[in-house]
């Protein structure tokens, strides 16, 4: 745990008792703070209460008296509308933050603080993040991981000297982190994204923005140039003085790391300084984990690994469940769990990694639905459809074969029928382009449930 010593002796509210802010609601407490916690659910607030964490309706309480309201990050800030507790904090003028905030705060208080590498991105910061921290441990680093992704950030081991902190973070961390300020700050692409939380793109990209933006004096900005809002931004950063590593999948870049022929290329004043194969690392497979592992070498060259070590250390990254995570092969058909792909980009990604694919997809759906997919249709044998989507998704696949499925259960039983009985290699893939909120409670118990099925199959 990192003790909040920031907030010794204030009055803090807290709102938001899931997992990140009963580590929050801990980590204040043992620094000394006055916590009020408190949640819109009934079940939530009790099990505080039960671990001995203050609570109480935030509408009681003395605004006038409270130095921060600290909000967890599912809870809305600005869109649809602010939350009530985030209106009560703004008209009693108490500044709004999150656990990430704290833990800057806490890192620039120690003595001799640890480094910090943050990463953002709309898709593959988990995957970035796994395979920074498993390069740096390799590389013999004292490293901690979490965030968005893992244990909350506040539950890990505090800031020291010699210590590196990896943490993946969500848009809605660094809207409540107004001091971000990591050694190397990632941000490996956009697109729309959970506008329904940020209004539209411009703000979500802004919001993106602030993570490499923030990168400490003599820090390293990574950032990837493949898309237009995040080249626009990495010109930006770059005006201002700090440091920035460009990254690209789609193009050579005179300075940076980019993809050339499967391999990584890392470029300095025109000058290739390093080249780093990529065949034959399964677990990185497709030109999308290229970016990752473009960022992830990038960053961990920032934080100090030889190029050479590196190498070496991502020969031997595992790969992450959910993310085109091979769950079973018989006969010829490969079954793959890709429930992390919770919009059309990131579906994409597998999509264009597998031929013959039996395609299971579908959920409460994002912006823009799977018309983007149109040039990987040929690629799919059949499309099986769940959940809310079904409908839009079948009205876009048109003539291309599809069947309702209705639910991921039925949707691996015909799959996998489907795929045997054509012969030859195939894949079933569950990669859904859409969130899992209309049948499960997250895109892990989703991915889970696919596991389970695939491997009751005869």
């Amino acid at each position: 745990m990192i003790p909040v010593t920031s907030m010794k002796d204030c009055a803090v509210a807290l709102f938001g008792l899931g997992g990140s802010g009963l580590a929050t609601a801990r980590a204040l407490i043992a620094g000394g703070a006055g916590v009020t916690a408190f949640d819109d659910s009934p079940a939530s607030v009790e099990r505080a209460a039960g671990e001995g964490i203050p609570t109480g309706d935030l509408r009681d309480l003395d605004w006038s008296g409270l130095a921060a309201l600290v909000l967890a990050p599912g809870v809305p800030l600005t869109n649809p509308e602010p939350h009530w507790s985030v209106k009560l904090a703004a008209a009693a003028g108490v500044e709004v933050i999150g656990d990430v905030e704290l833990f800057c705060r806490e890192r620039r208080l120690a003595p001799r603080p640890s480094l910090f590498a943050a990463i953002t991105g709309t898709n593959g910061k988990s995957t970035t993040t796994a395979l920074l921290a498993h390069l740096m441990k390799v590389g013999g680093r004292d490293v901690q991981i979490g965030g968005n992704f893992g244990p909350a950030i506040l539950s890990l081991d505090p800031p020291k000297a010699g210590r590196v902190h990896i943490v993946e973070c969500s848009s809605y961390q660094i809207d409540l982190s107004p001091t971000l300020d990591p050694s190397v700050g990632v941000l490996l692409n956009l697109s729309p994204d959970h506008l329904d939380r940020h209004g539209d793109m411009d703000h979500y990209a802004a919001v993106k923005e602030r993570l490499v933006a923030g990168v400490d004096a003599g820090g390293t900005a990574v950032i990837g140039v493949d898309d237009a809002w995040s080249a626009a931004i990495a010109d930006r950063v770059e005006a201002t003085g700090r440091k920035v590593v460009r990254i690209s999948v789609k193009q050579k870049l005179a300075d940076g790391v980019f993809l050339e022929d499967g391999a990584l290329v890392a470029s300095e004043g025109g000058v290739r300084v390093f080249t780093l194969p990529l065949a034959g690392i399964q677990s990185l497979r497709g030109t999308h984990n290229a970016q990752n592992a473009a960022a992830a070498f990038a960053s961990a060259r920032a934080l100090g690994l030889a190029p050479e070590v590196i190498a070496v250390a991502m020969k031997g990254f595992p790969g992450l469940a959910h993310r085109m995570e091979q769950v079973r092969r018989i006969g010829e058909v490969v079954f793959v769990n890709d429930s992390k792909a919770t919009n059309a980009d990131a579906a994409e990604r597998a999509l264009a990694s597998f031929e013959n694919i039996y395609w299971i997809a579908g959920g409460k759906p994002k912006a823009g639905g799977i018309a983007a997919l149109a040039p990987y249709f040929p690629r799919i044998r059949k499309s099986y459809l769940i959940g809310v989507a079904a409908p839009d998704f079948a009205a876009t696949l048109g003539e291309a074969p599809h069947e309702m499925s209705g639910t991921l259960d039925a949707a691996v039983a015909a799959a996998a029928r489907d795929a045997a009985a054509a012969g030859g290699p195939a894949v079933v893939l569950l990669s859904p382009a859409c969130a899992s909120f209309d049948q499960f409670p997250n895109f892990e118990v989703r991915g889970d449930r696919f596991r389970a099925i695939v491997n009751a199959l005869p």
